[in-house]
């Protein structure tokens, strides 16, 4: 686990600004949530798929093993992942062994039921244990996030709290919706270390989210290290929005959060934007200029000036290069190339750029993604289409992609009216933009993936995505308030089935986060749209 914080640290100044309503960071775990009480099956974020309650309880004691197959290495990781969390806010041993154990909490993998998929569980709770199984490893880590919270919110304390650690009796079938679960970061606008980027992954990994998108590269700073063009980092990462040092990965940072993402079953999505937004990598390479000068770098957050010179044959050594480096260390299916506000580029120019970008991408073994913009030109065989529109954008733009989505691209929704994660909540709140206007938490879920875009097949929407741009954020506290609570609705839209999707039912559940978020040490908003536990 990455390490927890109780206070707000470096966000408190910003947050006396706003009234004292909706501020509060939460209630303790102990003091809103009865840890006698089991807290029912159903009451899981995102909504399980079936809930089956009734039958004793489970309650973890000190003599509580954690049960794993012997022959299971990803299980017995884990049951390990799982035992961390739990020990220091229990106090208890939790050993995880082979061995047959008549009490305890039983991790299996290998289920002969087709229908869980690779991240599907079954969760039972009885008596004498509890026992998640699935088909992947996936589905068992997804298990275990469940199991979390249906244990009281103090289990996520780093120091020993008073239980008992109750589980209620009963059985979850639990699948997801979507294969596409995301949230994006910007680390262009401004950078995020790896330990920062670590604490949003286990904040997502929480809600079964299971895509991270690192938007790596932009007018304001290239993050990622790229040997055969090494000022794109050195000179080109060197600043961020408001001036100070910006920062980029080493190819052994990138690799750490690779690591640490797959060890929580993320899949990491890099994101180099072309051939618009690329101020920072035109300040570093003359050559890529158009008129051969570099334009000095560039820290403040206005967009669509920048792009590459589009008949220049350097231009696409550049795009192989970069391509062919980070696909190489990139395990994961999909590479995004960005595409979208390249309004310095003429379309004819833009069309023959993404036509050759996209060549490279499938060269180098990777599925293309692109912002909806690209569309507007030929998708490539198989290519994705992250659709961050607003419901008001016109039908002809909308049309558009749903043509495209009925001529086979896939489709990843972010709606930037609902799932932009950095737009303003009101009027009051001190960070974010509000472009897309202002975004509550009941906005933010009550849209349905499936008909969301008119003219669009069903069975072309992979799934969702919430980004996070940073040109206001620069801690982890500040994205944490603008994350939380938004982010697990968004989840919630990727993986709970429809017929479970409902406002006035999801805000109780969510409000029964607060706690938990708390004592995560999660500096989340406190909407008032939710009925967050009384202090």
């Amino acid at each position: 686990m990455s390490q927890r914080r109780r206070i707000p640290g470096l966000f408190a100044p910003l947050l006396l600004v706003v009234a004292a309503g909706a501020t509060s960071l939460g209630t303790p775990a102990s003091a809103a949530e009865p840890a006698a009480r089991a807290r029912p099956l159903s009451q899981v974020v995102p909504a399980p798929a079936s809930v089956s309650e009734g039958g004793p309880s489970y309650a973890l004691t000190p003599r509580t093993r954690i049960r794993v197959d012997d022959d299971s290495r990803e299980a017995r990781r884990i049951g390990s992942y799982l035992a961390d969390v739990l020990r220091p806010s229990t106090g208890y041993d939790l050993p995880v062994t082979a061995r047959d154990a008549r009490d305890g909490i039983r991790l299996r993998l290998g289920s002969k039921d087709a229908s869980l998929g690779d991240e599907g569980y079954r969760l039972e709770s009885g008596r004498h244990g509890v026992t998640i199984t699935a088909r992947r490893a996936a589905g068992l880590f997804h298990g275990v996030q469940t199991l979390r919270q249906l244990l009281p919110a103090a289990v996520e304390e780093d120091t020993r709290q008073r239980g008992p650690w109750t589980v209620a009796g009963g059985t979850i079938k639990d699948m997801p919706r979507y294969g596409y679960r995301g949230a994006m970061l910007d680390v262009s606008r401004h950078f995020f270390s790896v330990d920062k980027v670590k604490t949003y992954i286990d904040q997502m990994a929480l809600y079964k989210i299971n895509k991270l998108h690192l938007h790596l590269s932009d007018d304001q700073g290239w993050r990622i290290a790229i040997d055969s063009w090494p000022r794109l980092t050195t000179y080109g990462g060197s600043t961020q929005v408001g001036g100070g040092p910006g920062g980029y990965y080493t190819k052994a940072d990138y690799r750490e959060i690779l690591r640490y993402a797959a060890s929580r079953h993320l899949e990491v999505v890099p994101e180099i934007d072309l051939p618009g937004h690329t101020n920072a990598a035109l300040a570093s390479y003359a050559e890529l200029n158009c008129d051969g000068v570099a334009p000095p770098l560039y820290t403040g957050t206005n967009v669509g000036f920048s792009s590459l010179c589009v008949p220049k044959a350097v231009t696409y050594e550049f795009v192989d290069d970069v391509v062919r480096e980070i696909a190489a260390m990139t395990p994961g299916k999909y590479l995004h190339i960005g595409g979208d506000e390249a309004h310095s580029t003429p379309h004819k120019d833009y069309v023959a750029f993404m036509d050759k970008a996209q060549a490279v991408v499938g060269k180098y073994g990777k599925t293309v993604m692109g912002w909806h913009q690209l569309t507007g030109a030929e998708p490539a065989e198989g290519a994705v289409a992250q659709y961050w529109g607003l419901d008001k954008t016109s039908a002809t733009e909308k049309a558009q992609v749903a043509n495209a989505a009925r001529n086979g691209t896939k489709l990843v929704l972010s709606p930037a009216d609902r799932a932009y994660l950095d737009m303003k909540y009101d009027k009051s709140t001190p960070l974010g933009l509000a472009w897309a206007g202002y975004v509550e938490v009941r906005r933010s879920y009550d849209w349905n993936p499936g008909a969301y875009l008119p003219g669009a097949p069903a069975q072309s929407v992979l799934g969702v995505e919430a980004p996070m741009w940073s040109e206001t954020l620069w801690t982890n506290d500040q994205v944490e308030y603008m994350a939380f609570p938004r982010l697990p609705g968004i989840a919630e839209l990727g993986w709970s089935p429809a017929a479970t999707h409902d406002w006035d039912a999801y805000k109780v559940r969510l409000a029964a986060q607060g706690p938990r978020m708390s004592a995560l040490g999660i500096d989340y908003y406190r909407s008032p749209q939710v009925p967050w536990p009384a202090e």
